[in-house]
């Protein structure tokens, strides 16, 4: 309670100072995105605009699967990670290695199979763990744009499932100085989650400035079945944004973004053995990005856009096996091995540049071409505590060996990847528009020399050349070109109602980690292989939409397959000995290790409508469907979302807010692959309130609440990968948030 009542004597305290803040008219205008402030009657999901497609479109422009979640959204709901929020969208499911840590799935393609950016910058990081989308501060989120389906032809390797795009909250330039901002916090009762976001936008005519900074804390979060341990967390974020005008057409951006978390528990992660306690005990994020912009440069050339980014990932692990294993001695007693703590740690820094420009060859034609590089480099070490005891025929401890182990998971390394990029966009008339781009990419993959152990410590003594050292990797390097193409066609098929086509070739070069890893945490060794081979993906979609002011509908059915697909198949760790008596000599180890052996077939189809049926009463429904085949060995994907989809009805009181009560629901998962559990249909009730902007005098107050699974029920996500006695979804939860804006 104590932290309820800091939280509201700051709120009165900053309140009673900002009455005598003298803001400008422009800043009474708060961009809610997809914010219901302005009448349900309205259904406006058309005429937003997006810029995944490297420059500003109205959805309704565009013959691609998108969907777009405004910052109302991040608001409105719980919210507890921006994949929470992602999941309500059709066709997107939520997968987790626990609370905080979360990714998003697109028709079945999980995190390596999808770009990531935050404004157009790529985020890069470790594929055998999630929480890369758990780094973003959903405060800060102005929008966040998911294109489902292939776009390689944009955005280069990875793209086969589709773009998560997270665009941040920018500042604007101003008629006159002016001073804004707003403060916000918030609530949630299933795991105590407290939060505190305040930002401030000051600028003018020629240069605006955007500063803010949030703080969260919470702990294990409660289930039907009990609190499950380990799943607390807590972390802050700052975040700056300034902006020139150079010249009357040139602006010149820079932003820094800090996010960190500590004491992040995580209860699941597939990497881990089964009875192990793991969580981050430091990981973060940093991005300092710059753009320079050139508008209106000639008729034709209307506008050129550099942009340089830097970004480092850092993630510091701990692990306790909580494991021991005993091993009969020849004497007749016996060794007692106890892993105590295992320290993994990761680094990841990527550097990024891009040139594009945009041309437009009358009122009807447009063409964007440009140029990127970016390249990633990894870093990882891991450290195990060991202790060994020997023990009599009695099983009285009669030695004691403590050893520290120094390992590298991943040994240095370096992905680097330039492209050139054309995607031409023609109006042919009234009901006709195509879009069609392709591209072409270098690959090029360095490593340094691997080593299991890199050294020995055993009661103090340390040895760098331990007896019978194994070289994991050589050092290497290797190149690859890929090519990348697609083309949506867009057809009017009467007023208000769109025929859209899309097909895409599509590619993804293996990762530093599916190439380069060793990963031994104690259940079995998984092993990378440098010599893979890119996956090429062929997709295709058709849709529907519908775009009336009370009635809006999209519905796609699609078809991905892919080849070359890099799957874990049951193997050997052929390895070298680098010191002892058999150096030189080679071995084995069984281990699970990734190769092109697969062919996969993902097929479905997902839905999203919304009709406003009677004066103020919004009805809403989405649906999604994915089957996931590996053809090659006839058998199920893993981690494939079951069918699922949500109903809502949403009522709006004029002159106070909106209420909305809503069904999400799955049925059975029983297509599994070998090692998955079938998962049971379940359906949750949410209901949610938001007031409509309360003023008093130069300020605004706004109220959202709203309770989760209402109905405390106990039902299990099938992509979570919760361990232990409790592995069902949060339970009901009551949570609320307020909103100061002066």
């Amino acid at each position: 309670m104590n932290k309820i009542h800091t939280f509201t004597t700051i709120g009165l305290l900053i309140s009673s100072l900002t009455l005598y803040s003298q803001a400008n008219k422009k800043t009474e205008q708060v961009r809610d995105t997809l914010s219901p402030v302005t009448g349900e009657k309205v259904i406006p999901l058309s005429e937003i605009v997006v810029s995944s497609f490297r420059v500003n479109h109205a959805v309704k422009e565009l013959p691609a699967p998108l969907a777009v979640v405004g910052s109302y959204n991040f608001r409105k709901f719980s919210s507890l990670t921006l994949s929470n929020v992602l999941a309500s969208e059709p066709g997107i499911s939520m997968g987790s290695d626990g609370i905080w840590s979360t990714k998003a799935v697109i028709r079945g393609m999980n995190e390596n199979r999808l770009v990531t950016l935050v404004d157009g910058n790529r985020i890069e990081t470790a594929t055998d763990l999630t929480a890369s989308l758990s780094m973003i501060d959903i405060n800060d989120i102005e929008r966040v744009e998911v294109i489902k389906g292939a776009q390689s032809s944009l955005y280069g390797t990875g793209a086969m499932g589709g773009i998560i795009n997270i665009i941040t909250k920018d500042g604007y330039f101003g008629n006159r100085p002016y001073v804004s901002g707003n403060i916000t916090s918030g609530y949630a009762s299933a795991n105590n989650f407290f939060t505190g976001h305040g930002e401030v936008n000051t600028g003018s005519s020629r240069w605006y400035l955007r500063l803010s900074g949030t703080y969260g804390n919470a702990d294990d979060i409660r289930t039907p079945e009990g609190i499950l341990p380990n799943s607390q967390f807590a972390f802050n974020n700052l975040s700056a944004k300034i902006g020139f005008k150079v010249f009357r057409n040139h602006i010149l951006r820079v932003q820094f973004q800090n996010y960190h978390a500590t004491d992040v528990g995580i209860p699941g992660g597939e990497a881990f053995p089964g009875p192990a306690e793991a969580k981050y005990t430091d990981i973060s994020r940093q991005l300092i990005s710059v753009d320079y912009e050139i508008k209106d440069i000639t008729r034709t050339l209307t506008q050129l856009k550099i942009n340089y980014f830097m970004q480092y990932i850092q993630r510091d692990v701990e692990m306790i096996p909580n494991t021991v294993t005993v091993t009969p001695l020849p004497s007749g007693g016996s060794q007692r091995t106890t892993p105590e703590l295992v320290v993994p740690i990761g680094n990841h820094l990527i550097n990024g540049t891009q040139l594009q420009s945009t041309w437009k060859f009358g009122e009807k034609n447009m063409l964007i071409a440009g140029i990127d590089a970016w390249a990633r480099k990894v870093t990882t070490e891991r450290t195990k505590y060991i202790k060994t005891e020997v023990l009599d025929a009695s099983g009285t401890v009669v030695k004691t060996n403590n050893i520290v182990r120094g390992e590298t998971p991943i040994p240095v390394s370096t992905f680097g990847s330039a492209g050139i990029f054309l995607q031409d966009e023609h109006q042919y008339n009234e009901r006709l528009r195509i879009i069609a781009g392709g591209r072409f990419d270098g690959i090029i993959v360095k490593n340094e020399k691997g080593y299991d152990v890199d050294y020995l410590i055993v009661n103090g003594v340390r040895n760098d050349t331990p007896p019978n050292q194994r070289i994991t990797f050589e050092k290497g390097q290797t190149g690859s070109i890929s090519w990348s193409a697609n083309a949506g066609i867009l057809y009017r098929i009467i007023n208000d109602a769109d025929l859209s086509v899309n097909m895409a070739r599509a590619f993804r070069a293996p990762s530093l980690e599916e190439r380069f890893k060793y990963i031994d945490l104690g259940n079995f060794v998984r092993l990378g292989d440098p010599e893979l081979l890119p996956e090429r993906g062929l997709s295709s979609d058709l849709g529907i939409r519908v775009w009336k002011p009370d009635f809006n509908l999209q519905a796609d059915v699609f078809i991905n397959r892919i080849s070359n697909m890099i799957v874990e198949t049951p193997g050997q760790f052929v390895y070298t000995i680098n010191t002892g008596p058999a150096e030189g000599t080679t071995d084995t180890l069984p281990a699970l290790v990734n190769a092109n052996v697969s062919k996969a077939l993902l097929y479905g189809f997902d839905f999203g409508l919304q009709y406003n049926f009677h004066s103020n009463f919004v009805l809403f429904a989405s649906g999604a469907y994915v089957r996931g085949k590996d053809i090659e060995a006839d058998a199920n994907l893993p981690q494939i979302p079951p069918l699922n989809g949500r109903l809502g009805l949403r009522y709006t009181f004029d002159g106070i807010g909106s209420a909305e009560l809503v069904a999400t629901g799955a049925a059975r998962q029983d297509k599994i692959a070998e090692g998955e559990k079938e998962t049971g249909g379940y359906i949750r009730y949410d209901i949610s309130f938001n007031s409509e902007n309360i003023r008093l005098w130069k300020i605004r107050f706004r109220v959202f609440a709203g309770i989760d699974n209402l109905t405390d029920r106990s039902y299990t996500n099938h992509l979570a990968t919760n361990r232990g006695s409790i592995s069902v979804e949060p339970g009901r939860n009551i949570y609320i948030r307020a909103t100061l804006t002066f």
